[in-house]
This record gives C-alpha cells, sequence and structure tokens, in this order.
C-alpha cells in the first residue's frame, strides 16, 4: 500500500510462508537480483544445467545468504527436507540438497530466492490495522507464470482493485 515508505517493499508481493506469536515469515516474489542461477551454483560448487539466463530472486532483506527454492507440488523433490507446500501448489524449501536436486534438471516452475522478510511479534498485525498491506490467497499462477515486473498490478487486480485507485488510508484492505 502507499502508506508502506519502506523501499525494499514497494509495491512488493510477499507470500508468507509462517506466522505465529513469535513473528512472521516470508519472501518476496516480484524482485530480481543481477544474480543468474549459474553464476551463484557456481559458489556453491552445484553445475547448474538450466538456461544461463535464469534469475536469482531478491526475497528480502534478512540474511541475504540464505537461499531458498520455491517449486511446483506436481514436482515434489524427492528428499526435499524441509520442504513446505504452501497451498494450491506451491512448495517451498530451503536446503542445499534441493538446490542440488533442481540445479541437475530445473523444472519449469521453479524460483530461487536469496534472502527473506521477517516480522517480530505483532509487527505484521500492526502493519495490517495500520492499512499497509493488502492480502491475497496463494496462487502457483503467480508464483510461477506471471513475471515479476507485473505481479504487483496482477495481484492487486485480481482482488477486483485498480491499483491508481489505492490511497493511504488506516485499516484492513
Amino acid at each position: 500500500m502507499p502508506q508502506l515508505l519502506d523501499p525494499n517493499f514497494h509495491r512488493a508481493v510477499v507470500m508468507l510462508v509462517h506466522h505465529d506469536g513469535s513473528g512472521t515469515f516470508g519472501v518476496v516474489l516480484n524482485r530480481t537480483t543481477e544474480l543468474t542461477a549459474p553464476s551463484l551454483c557456481s559458489t556453491l560448487e552445484i553445475e547448474w544445467r538450466g538456461e544461463r539466463e535464469d534469475e536469482i530472486y531478491w526475497g528480502g532483506p534478512v540474511d541475504p545468504q540464505t537461499g531458498w527454492v520455491l517449486f511446483d507440488a506436481a514436482n515434489l523433490i524427492e528428499g526435499a527436507e524441509g520442504g513446505t507446500q504452501l497451498g494450491e501448489g506451491v512448495c517451498i524449501a530451503g536446503s542445499l540438497e534441493v538446490l542440488r536436486q533442481v540445479a541437475g534438471d530445473p523444472p519449469v516452475h521453479l524460483r530461487v530466492l536469496l534472502g527473506y522478510a521477517g516480522w517480530g511479534p505483532g509487527q505484521l498485525e500492526a502493519e495490517l490495522v495500520e492499512g499497509s498491506w493488502l492480502i491475497a490467497p496463494v496462487s502457483r499462477e503467480v508464483v510461477f507464470e506471471v513475471d515479476a515486473s507485473a505481479m504487483w498490478e496482477h495481484v492487486v487486480r485480481s482482488l477486483g482493485i485498480e491499483p491508481a485507485s489505492l490511497v493511504a488510508t488506516r485499516g484492513v484492505h
């Protein structure tokens, strides 16, 4: 929302992965980095067998050296230790073993991210009360098929909202 002044989250689409009384963890879906999958994998001594241009996404400002793999649940990765299904066909894992597996034969529906977004206890709830965020369901199509540059507008419109009509106001939207 317009009143959220943090530049890390300007027009950000964040997929929440975990939320409880101790805080919230999520990943930004619509920010790319200048890093490619082959270059990231080479620093980890992993061979990338996908396209040379495959992008690495910026998952958020916390722990940018931490990696996450998003993949289609239809392509469940054997031994995806710690992998979690987030709804409508989207899974996330944060292990090097999963990265090794996808690097060897990258599936069509895949996003590799570095970093994450985190909120302390009650922080996200306070931002919601301030009207700083819109809430949308997890969508496999958005995660894997919508271009990062068009994702924010796509999600806002999927809620029946015209992006140009958004104004900075308090309250849950």
